[in-house]
C-alpha cells in the first residue's frame, strides 16, 4: 500500500491525522506519544501518521532547542515506524537533507516558510517519498497549485499541501477556509489545527500561541472538508522544547478525535 493510498483506507471515509510532538526530544517520548495515538486512531478508523522533526532549522534566538543530533532523532522516527506499524513524516529544510532523511520515513514535509523553494521541491519529489507541502503563511491558497506542480513535473503524484494559517499583522494569523475546497481542486489537502494559531514576533523572541481554540479551528475544518488534520501534541506542553505555546495536551486529544469523527461521520451523511 503506498503512503497515498494509506491516507484514504479509512472504511468509514474519516479524516487521517499527523499528530505528534513538534521535535524528536528523545526516544522515549516519541514512543510513549505515538503509542498513546496509534490505539485511539484504530478504535475511530483514522489513518495514522506520527510526526516528528528530527531538527528545527528555523528558530527565533541562537539560543533555541534544534535536536539531539540528525541520525540519533531520525533512527528514532524509524522505530516508530516499525514498532507500531504507521508511517511517520518529517520536515527537511535544504535538497541534500531530501535523502538523508528519507530512508528514515514515509513522508517529507516542506516547512512553509520553504513551500517556493524549487530546489527543496524537487530533491524531495525525486526521493519517491510521500511530500506534504505547508502553505506559506504569505500565499494565496491559489498559488500553492504551482508548487504541488513542481512535485509533479519531477515525477512523482504523492503530494498533498496544509494550511497553517495566513499572516494577519506582524503577531497572529488567521485561517481562510475558503482556502480548503479550493487547494482540493489540486491535491490532498491538510489543516494544521496548532500551527494556525501560533502568535508569531513576540517581544521575548518565543512564539505565542492560542491552544484554547484548537478544537474551534479543527471543527472548521472537518465542516469545509479538510482530507486531514495536523496537529502538534505533548505530555506536557509547558515543558516541550519547541512550540509549546500552541500543542494540544496529549491527554485532551482522544476527546478531541472521538468529537471530530461525530462531525466528520454528519458532514458524510450530507
Amino acid at each position: 500500500m503506498t503512503t497515498s493510498e494509506y491516507l484514504k483506507s479509512s472504511e468509514s471515509n474519516n479524516f487521517f491525522l499527523l499528530a505528534g510532538p513538534c521535535v524528536i526530544e528523545g526516544e522515549q517520548m516519541a514512543m510513549d506519544i505515538a503509542g498513546t495515538i496509534a490505539p485511539i486512531c484504530k478504535e475511530l478508523d483514522i489513518p495514522y501518521v506520527f510526526k516528528g522533526s528530527y531538527r528545527k532549522a528555523n528558530r527565533s534566538r541562537l539560543d533555541s532547542f534544534t535536536g539531539i543530533g540528525d541520525i540519533h532523532a531520525l533512527e528514532i522516527l524509524k522505530k516508530v515506524r516499525e514498532t507500531f506499524n504507521i508511517p511517520v513524516v518529517t520536515d527537511i529544510h535544504t535538497p541534500q537533507e531530501a535523502n538523508m532523511a528519507a530512508p528514515y520515513v514515509d513522508i517529507l514535509q516542506i516547512p512553509a516558510f520553504l513551500c517556493r523553494q524549487t530546489d527543496l521541491l524537487i530533491a524531495a519529489a525525486r526521493t519517491g517519498r510521500f511530500v506534504n507541502i505547508k502553505k506559506g503563511q504569505f500565499l494565496s491558497p491559489e498559488s500553492m497549485a504551482f508548487a504541488v506542480q513542481k512535485i509533479r513535473d519531477a515525477g512523482n503524484d504523492q503530494v498533498a499541501v496544509t494550511e497553517r494559517g495566513s499572516t494577519f499583522g506582524y503577531q497572529d494569523l488567521i485561517v481562510d477556509y475558503r482556502g480548503i475546497p479550493e487547494m482540493r481542486k489540486f491535491a490532498t489537502t491538510i489543516l494544521d489545527i496548532t500551527h494556525s494559531l501560533q502568535q508569531p514576533n513576540q517581544a521575548v523572541g518565543v512564539t505565542g500561541g492560542r491552544p484554547d481554540l484548537i478544537e474551534t479551528i479543527a471543527r472548521a475544518g472537518i465542516a469545509v472538508g479538510a482530507d486531514g488534520i495536523f496537529l502538534e501534541t505533548h505530555p506536557d506542553p509547558s515543558t516541550a522544547k519547541s512550540d509549546g505555546a500552541n500543542m494540544l495536551k496529549l491527554d485532551m486529544l482522544s476527546d478531541l478525535l472521538k468529537r471530530l469523527t461525530s462531525l466528520r461521520m454528519a458532514v458524510n451523511s450530507l
